[in-house]
């Protein structure tokens, strides 16, 4: 559930001003509840508490996330090819992580899972508004299908990959990049994390 430590009055104002539905908070500490793209935020007084399912849309309106470059960490993990798979992906600025996550897709090949798991990360990062996002992942194959370096023979990974094309054309400008998987260890470790929780 992020916090985000802010005026409350400012905040009120930044997302009245986006056109969102703003009510009187429910008890007498809450100061005003907001609701937006499925996630609720309670307003206190020197901070205000996001909630829901999908909190990226509101939480970047709070942070005033308008634009700008954000790097974009994705792993998928497969246990069995195929077998039970998962997705991770992790959000960096200059100022730390923005958001990571990691979740089950069900029963995918390794290559479908690294897709998917690039798919959900773009969808995230389009979600808080960036719109440069630098892509690292450590499957060269994608990277390079993506890149158009690689032919994409498979039916379903050319299909991801056309998916993927559609959610890069809605960004500005985009990279993306082949790095060791050390480099790429957090969002390893979410979709990891998200198969044993499952």
């Amino acid at each position: 559930m992020p916090v985000i430590e802010c005026d409350p009055d400012a905040a009120r104002e930044t997302l009245a001003e986006s056109g969102v539905d703003i009510t009187d908070g429910n008890t007498d500490h809450e100061r005003w509840r907001a609701t937006y793209g499925g996630a609720t935020a309670v307003a206190y007084d020197d901070k205000v508490v996001v909630q829901g399912g999908d909190t990226a849309q509101l939480e970047a309106l709070l942070r005033g996330d308008s634009g700008g470059r954000v790097h974009v960490y994705f792993d998928g993990a497969c246990r069995g090819n195929p077998g039970p798979s998962s997705v991770g992906y992790v959000l960096v600025e200059d100022g730390g992580i923005v958001t990571e996550g990691g979740e089950t897709i069900g029963r995918a090949t390794n290559n479908q899972a690294e897709y998917a798991a690039l798919i959900r990360a773009l969808e995230v990062a389009a979600d808080y508004g960036f719109d440069e996002p630098h892509i690292r992942g450590d499957s060269e194959l994608i990277v390079k299908q993506v890149r158009g370096e690689w032919d994409t023979n498979d039916p379903e990974l050319r299909e991801r990959r056309v998916r993927v094309r559609e959610l890069l054309m809605g960004f500005d400008d985009w990279q993306i990049e082949h790095v060791p998987r050390e480099i790429n260890d957090r969002a390893d470790e979410l979709a990891n994390d998200a198969l044993d929780d499952a």
